[in-house]
């Protein structure tokens, strides 16, 4: 088992520097306990402060070594040329893999705000996906379709091959997922009972496409690492009265280091590879202290550290 994280990149901020310096600080202390893949997300016009993903990427990377790290982006809402330009100089700039996350997006406001038209957005991926291989093989492209464009080509070209990892949830972008991908990243809104059936859909669609299970099968988390069962009791107490992102709150992990290590083990049995947590707990201080704790989780686990 690996278990990753991805920064959290909301932060309810007046002071503009100040979400930044907490995404650094908590970049830091996962590379501090050994954490074996680095990510951040994507998302556009929300109200909450929140750092794109390209430029903190850049400097998040002067916080980890050759470790795998990536960034999530919803390939509808980007022009495949600007990305793979932009992808392929993070690779650049990491001393290790680098991984595209990638996904639909499915929030209308987002799609209405960047000028792109919602209902195409399946047929967008794959033309992105398609485009962005070619570009990163170095080839020239061109293309008549979502979007419009003539004999592309970029440089620098990526230093070795870029993973891309599909997320999904409904059952027929699971099976894009086995399809286009190298592997396939389970939405962390999903209960444990839930992140099985949503297994079982993949590896059937693999089984159809003639395809063998790819090495990394990975799975979203948000969590927080207790320092004691009282602590995780007052956190859990407090989701339940407020609510997390509209989740279930069986698919959150809150507990202490054995209890976390509890259900990142369930989790690896069921056949996740990867377990991409990010902490849910919106103090910085909170969030770090449950990134140190990590490292007891991984050695409950019997993980190396890296």
């Amino acid at each position: 088992m690996k278990i990753g994280i991805s920064i959290t990149s909301a932060y309810p901020t007046a002071a503009g520097r100040d979400g930044a310096a907490q995404m650094i600080a908590r970049a830091r202390a996962a590379a501090d306990a050994g954490l074996d893949s680095l990510f951040v997300g994507d998302h556009h016009v929300v109200p909450t402060p929140y750092y794109q993903n390209t430029p903190i990427l850049g400097r998040l990377l002067a916080e980890w070594d050759e470790r795998p790290a990536g960034a999530l982006y919803l390939l509808p809402l980007w022009n495949p040329v600007l990305l793979a330009e932009q992808v392929s100089t993070l690779s650049c700039i990491a001393k290790g893999p680098f991984i595209l996350q990638c996904a639909l997006g499915r929030s209308e406001h987002q799609f209405n705000a960047m000028g792109v038209n919602i209902k195409y957005r399946p047929s967008a991926f794959e033309q992105s996906l398609a485009t962005l291989r070619a570009l990163w093989r170095g080839e020239s492209v061109s293309l008549e379709g979502r979007w419009v464009f003539e004999k592309a080509k970029i440089a620098p070209l990526p230093p070795e091959d870029i993973s891309i990892w599909i997320g999904a949830s409904a059952p027929v972008a699971i099976e894009r997922a086995a399809r286009l991908g190298d592997a396939w990243l389970a939405e962390p809104g999903t209960t444990i009972k839930e992140a099985a059936q949503a297994l079982t859909i993949y590896n059937e669609a693999l089984a159809r496409l003639d395809k063998e299970v790819p090495k990394t099968v990975a799975i979203r988390r948000d969590i927080y690492v207790a320092d004691s069962d009282k602590d995780a009791r007052h956190v859990r107490q407090i989701v339940e009265d407020n609510g997390y992102r509209g989740f279930d709150p069986d698919a959150l992990v809150i507990g202490d280091v054995s209890s976390v290590a509890d259900t990142f083990n369930s989790i690896g049995e069921l056949g996740y590879t990867d377990i991409i947590v990010r902490n849910l707990h919106s103090v910085g201080e909170k969030a770090v202290a449950s990134t140190e704790r990590l490292i007891s989780v991984r050695e409950k686990l019997g993980l190396t550290t890296n």
